[in-house]
């Protein structure tokens, strides 16, 4: 059925709650809203969270997964997707079953081990599920250094490790992959594209400030936004880190912890 013409572009997010605000499906959803892009959402998991750290969670069922991607792709359609929190071997396992089922959209693999604060959200036996389910089925994905670390058996220090480690993943299926430099030492924020065999470097300043929490689900987001839009997955990086620099930027002095990034920056007053 060909889509009415004044359908905006659609996108889903398959990630866990943040009952906080800052990061997971609610911050995606506030991403998608800023690009003008209909959020649509799979609730891997519910997670009693704030700027301090991660109190509790619990999985939903791998069925109930798997229907919402059915019943929004079913309906709506997905012009692009991401994935966040996936908790579970099972669950990687379901939703990469759903997502080729849905005829394998766009998608954005945001490899989450652990959260802002430090709380394990990835089960250590579904990081090879990750890498071998999910990731041949990514367009983009955006691993910081541990997770790249950790999906390529790599210590990753130094730019040379980024790009040894963008080698693997793309061996590993990814289309594009996106390497973030956050945690590198010094002043610079540097993260690196790989993309039809060529390097590109986002170079950028480190930013100062504390609140930072939702940093990567926003990235991502915004990469999955310019996605639906049917922007190319290297221009969207490349937008992608233009967005989350701004939300960086106008960080949110929330709560007694990590405040969150702003998404809405370009709704906010100056």
């Amino acid at each position: 059925m060909t889509p009415p013409p004044n359908r905006p572009p659609v996108a889903l997010t398959i990630a866990g709650s943040d009952s906080g605000g800052g990061a997971g499906i609610v911050a995606d959803l506030k991403t998608f809203e800023a690009h003008g892009v209909w959020g649509t959402c799979a609730l891997v998991a519910v997670t009693a969270q704030n700027t301090l750290g991660v109190q509790a969670f619990e999985t939903l069922s791998p069925s109930l997964v798997a229907a919402q991607v059915r019943s929004v792709a079913g309906d709506l359609g997905v012009d692009a997707a991401k994935t966040g929190m996936l908790a579970t071997a099972e669950l990687v396992g379901v939703v990469a079953a759903a997502l080729r089922e849905a005829g394998s959209p766009p998608l954005v693999v945001d490899p989450v081990f652990v959260s802002k604060h430090g709380d394990t959200l990835l089960a250590d036996d579904a990081v090879s599920a990750l890498r071998d389910d999910l990731l041949p089925l990514a367009t983009v994905v955006t691993p910081n250094l541990p997770e790249a670390g950790a999906l390529t058996g790599l210590d990753i220090v130094d730019r040379a490790g980024m790009e040894e480690a963008a080698r693997r993943l793309a061996a590993a299926g990814a289309r594009v992959v996106l390497v973030k430099g956050g945690h590198l030492e010094g002043d610079q924020s540097p993260d690196l594209v790989l993309a039809d065999g060529r390097f590109a470097w986002l170079e950028a300043a480190r930013i100062p400030g504390r609140h930072t929490h939702g940093t990567g689900c926003t990235l991502s987001a915004a990469i999955t936004a310019e996605l639906a839009r049917g922007m190319d997955p290297a221009d969207a990086c490349v937008a992608g880190k233009a967005f989350v620099t701004r939300a960086i930027a106008a960080g949110l002095a929330l709560g007694a912890g990590v405040g969150p990034v702003n998404p809405g920056w370009e709704r906010s007053p100056a």
